[in-house]
């Protein structure tokens, strides 16, 4: 089974980019997508000359903002949207499919604001999103995929001494609830299987920071660790463009 994880920044402005012949290349059964900056039949719309895959969607209540979809060539046995608590649940961050093996949840975290106003409300949607996962892999295996707006480590972004503390991303805070979603027993497969790769996954639209390579890896697959053990392959495909993220790819035999 091969899946994609990708912030695709807004679905309307993806599908004028190749971005039907990039999901043809990438050929994967499920594409998980975070910012599709759109309402569910917007999205629909946009994704009209796709048949290969049913679409699922969840959509923020504030138009043209946030916003997730799960593209699925199998079909799912139950989807579910958002975490159940109020608070959280405006902003269609979550969206989470059921197969037979596991649950695949897709998720975009929120962004702690350029003057870290969020960083409070976002340390409490971590911890109540990791309650999320466990109650979900009480049940059965998880992966959970999509942009965390973190990077975890040094090697995690080009800039890291400047940026600690004083950016969204890469604060302490931040940092820690990367770390809980870990200890907890999570892993991050592409750390794993490539421990000391330095690769990005978004590249800031300003200063060239895509053509001179300063990025951050802020996307993730997260899986239960009897799923790591059965993962063939993960990738950043950094070659694919119209994003200021790139896709994610897993392969996993299962």
């Amino acid at each position: 089974m091969k899946l994609v994880t990708w912030n695709v920044n807004g679905i309307r402005a993806i599908v004028k980019k190749d971005f039907f012949t990039t999901l043809e290349e990438l050929n994967a059964d499920v594409v998980c997508l975070q910012e599709t900056k759109a309402q569910e039949d917007e999205v629909a719309q946009a994704l009209k000359p796709l048949n290969t895959y049913t679409i699922l969607s969840n959509a923020a209540d504030k138009k043209g903002y946030s916003g997730t979809s799960i593209l699925t060539k199998p079909a799912p046995e139950d989807t579910t949207k958002d975490m159940g608590i109020a608070q959280h649940d405006s902003e269609g961050r979550i969206l989470c499919a059921e197969y037979a093996e596991f649950f695949l949840i897709n998720v975009y975290v929120p962004n702690s604001g350029s003057q870290l106003d969020r960083l409070g409300y976002r340390k409490g949607w971590d911890a109540d999103f990791l309650k999320f996962i466990r109650k979900k892999e009480a049940i059965k295996p998880v992966i959970v995929c999509g942009d965390f707006n973190v990077a975890h480590r040094p090697i995690d972004l080009k800039n890291d001494k400047s940026n600690y503390n004083k950016t969204a991303g890469y604060t302490q805070i931040e940092i820690d609830g990367m770390d809980t979603f870990l200890k907890d027993g999570l892993v991050d497969i592409y750390r794993q299987r490539h421990p000391n790769t330095e690769a990005y996954t978004y590249w800031s639209y300003r200063f060239k920071a895509r053509e001179r390579n300063t990025g951050w890896r802020l996307d993730y697959f997260l899986l239960s660790p009897s799923l790591a053990d059965k993962v063939k392959k993960v990738e950043i495909l950094n070659e694919y463009l119209g994003s200021d993220h790139c896709p994610v790819m897993l392969e996993i035999e299962l």
